[in-house]
């Protein structure tokens, strides 16, 4: 095959953000040398028994030092005890805040509401987490600022804040918003690192124009206490207009929180009728659509990771007809390892063993083809014996299946907290021109990237690195619906002349679907599924659209997704190129510390100010950049201008992101620049290789290996982190 010289200058343009040396040396010698192990949501190895103890790992970047903190006004600091002796100031503040911020442009912590049962030992709560002078201080801010609103006169100038201090444990910061909130409901907290800050809330005020302010107040208190199934009602009201501003105010602010109703009631009022507007919580976003009554009806079994490898299966095979009768029984989860097998292709291939498509698995997240990886796995329509029958044949396909239990609920992407690599890397050397130690070196370079960080870039091998043609090239062709031309980059060939490529090349010259299907192995789900489409609908743009829907959603969409990760990538290294470590105005920041670092949504950012980069207010690993959809903000800067100037020239300056024909809508997100390796250990290793001369002699000579483990938050990229390590494009 030959090199792939596109990608390698697509990648060796991208920047870096530590100034160390680096090394050279060769990873994925074999699957063996990259080892990749899912960290699941509680923090469990996949692949360890379910009663070994949680999995730790260390948590995301500390606190930088050169954070600098805002002109101190007002009170003196005031300090307290907080678990430990740790000393925390509190102090009456102004910041500079957009009058026009939307609602949520800076990060709230995460509020847990089972910590307490009811929204009184909440407001409890605050006596014994805060001393007496803070919460004295707390009254007086709340004070102030209702004085101020109810002598009609404005807060003229920057929005007063109030800083209760830094708090280490998570907990008890979420429940200090909410005991904050259901007290004083006309104020806000926000999460900066680990510190908490109350300001006005500015919404309440609006609200307060339009309702009573009893009514707002216990409005904003229900908001708070997020009790599901839970309903609130404003008072009846005879004014369809005012109705309307109501409604479009809580859409418009709360509008992805909760929805709202009218309803008549029985009684009238000069003839009209009185209507109330009822507001109640959305049902969860990750919740499965409603199931029919006859499903309701039918308990499904859900089966997932048990961490035990399970004996050897025993039993004959099944046939095509036994096994459709088993399929209708369950869902099963499991724990799937493979070596040197693709994702889709495992997927697909675990679906035509089982009698089943391959929509119906779901996953966490997507792994590397070139190592060995174990991930957890859920298969609808599949029961647990189904499963172990199958064991001895996906070993043919360097594929096995273990861990098997009952849950109540299938996967979804993204459900994990991470991985965990363990990574040999081999024929270690120092850079060209370098004559420093190379252990120095590799130490100098591990010790960098462990506290620095590294350029958070998605992975070559999310877009088919070696390939002639790129996952994210096939994505801009659906963006732009060229069904047609989607679907031949897809069947594009290598310059390989094996089965599929001599398949692919036969289809690219006569467009012979079913000529093709005859030519095409079998384990190639993926290109057989496609082109069965094709021989049934034709090679016209709406064949090529029902090729398209016999992939999965999941499968389809990460095309798109592709396509956003490689301007993502060239965004990043544009930004850390034109700024550098410097977090200037127009640049978006993520506040909180403790959401969730990747998929922030765009509620969660806020635009820094020209008075906030004068401050150093914000820390580069604060900064996020979007990752495309029709649902982001774009920076206040030339880092904007760019990402509008790559759209445009990909045709793009008019796409909403949305793919209606093949049901895709991408709603976008945000993506942190920078991040950092967790646990990291290594060791390095002599590896002795003997050369034997002409004349018969033999020389030993110790070649270096280097073996690091580390953890990285999900969507990170292992090769993208050890890019970092040793300044060497692969």
């Amino acid at each position: 095959m030959e090199e792939d010289t596109d990608f390698q200058i697509r990648f060796s343009s991208l920047c870096f953000i530590t100034d160390h040396v680096g090394f050279h040396g060769t990873i994925k010698s074999s699957p063996n040398d990259f080892v990749v192990v899912e960290i699941d949501e509680q923090g469990r190895l996949v692949n360890k028994a379910i009663d070994e103890p949680i999995y730790e790992s260390s948590k995301v970047l500390p606190e930088p030092n050169n954070v600098a903190k805002k002109t101190k006004i007002g009170f003196q600091n005031v300090s307290f005890e907080e678990g430990s002796n740790e000393k925390v100031s509190t102090l009456f503040r102004y910041s500079d805040d957009d009058p026009n911020r939307q609602s949520g442009s800076e990060k709230e912590d995460t509020i847990n509401d089972g910590i307490f049962k009811d929204e009184e030992e909440k407001v409890y709560a605050l006596g014994s987490l805060l001393n007496e002078k803070t919460n004295e201080l707390l009254n007086q801010f709340a004070c102030d600022i209702k004085e101020k609103w109810n002598s009609k006169s404005e807060l003229s100038g920057p929005s007063p804040e109030f800083s209760l201090g830094r708090f280490l444990d998570k907990k008890r910061r979420a429940v200090l918003h909410s005991a904050i909130r259901q007290k004083f409901p006309f104020l806000i907290t926000v999460g900066k690192n680990t510190e908490i800050v109350v300001k006005p809330n500015l919404e309440y005020k609006e609200l307060c124009h339009l309702v009573s302010e009893e009514e707002a107040f216990d409005f904003f208190k229900y908001l708070d206490a997020k009790k599901e199934n839970s309903k609130f009602t404003f008072k009846p009201d005879t004014s369809k207009d005012h109705r309307k501003a109501v409604h479009h105010f809580v859409n418009k602010k709360f509008g992805n929180l909760v929805e709202t109703k009218s309803f008549s009631e029985a009684n009238y009022n000069a003839g009209n009728p009185n209507t109330v507007i009822t507001v109640r919580f959305r049902e969860k976003a990750h919740k499965h659509r409603k199931r029919s009554i006859e499903c309701q009806e039918r308990k499904v079994i859900y089966t997932v990771t048990l961490h035990c490898p399970l004996p050897p299966a025993t039993g004959h095979h099944h046939s095509a007809s036994v096994r459709m009768n088993l399929n209708t029984s369950g869902i099963s989860s499991f724990t799937l390892r493979k070596e040197n097998v693709e994702m889709f292709e495992a997927v697909g291939f675990l679906a035509v063993k089982l009698g089943v498509i391959p929509s119906d698995f779901s996953y966490a997240g997507l792994k590397d083809k070139k190592a060995v990886t174990y991930q957890a796995m859920v298969v609808r329509k599949v029961i647990p014996e189904r499963l172990k029958n199958i064991e001895k044949e996906i070993e043919k396909k360097r594929m096995s299946v273990f861990n098997i239990r009952s849950v109540d609920d299938s996967l979804r992407l993204g459900q994990l907290k991470g991985n965990h690599f363990d990574i040999v890397i081999r024929n270690l050397k120092n850079q060209i021109n370098d004559s420093v130690n190379l252990r120095e070196r590799i130490l100098e370079a591990i010790e960098s990237v462990k506290n620095k960080g590294f350029v958070n870039y998605y992975g070559p091998q999310r877009f088919g690195m070696g390939k002639k043609v790129h996952t994210d090239q096939i994505g801009l062709a659906l963006l732009k619906n060229e069904m047609v031309k989607a679907v031949k980059l897809f069947l594009t060939p290598e310059d390989l002349d094996d089965p599929v490529n001599r398949a692919k090349k036969y289809f690219l010259q006569t467009e012979d679907a079913k000529g093709t299907l005859s030519l095409m192995p079998e384990f190639k789900v993926r290109e057989r599924a496609l082109l069965e489409s094709l021989h049934r609908f034709g090679m016209t743009e709406e064949g090529c659209i029902q090729a398209w829907f016999s992939f999965p959603h999941s499968m389809r969409i990460f095309y798109i997704h592709a396509y956003s990760s490689k301007v993502w990538n060239e965004a990043a290294s544009y930004r850390l190129a034109t700024y550098g470590s410097r977090v200037v105005e127009g640049d978006l920041v993520c506040l909180d510390e403790d959401g969730d670092d990747e998929h922030l949504p765009n509620g969660k950012v806020h635009l820094v100010t020209e008075e906030e980069e004068s401050a150093n207010t914000y820390a580069i690993h604060q900064v996020v950049l979007p990752v495309l959809g029709y649902n982001i903000q774009y920076p206040k800067n030339k880092v904007g201008l760019w990402y509008q100037e790559v759209l445009s020239g990909d045709g793009l300056q008019t796409c909403r992101f949305k793919v209606p024909t093949l049901k895709l809508n991408v709603p976008g997100c945000y993506r942190k620049i920078l991040k950092q390796p967790h646990n990291v250990s290594y060791q390095l290793r002599e590896e002795h290789d003997t050369d034997v001369k002409a004349e018969g002699s033999h020389i030993n000579e110790a070649t270096l290996s280097l073996l690091i483990s580390f953890d990285l938050d999900a969507s990170c990229y292992a090769t993208v982190c050890l890019r970092e390590i040793m300044k060497h494009d692969f």
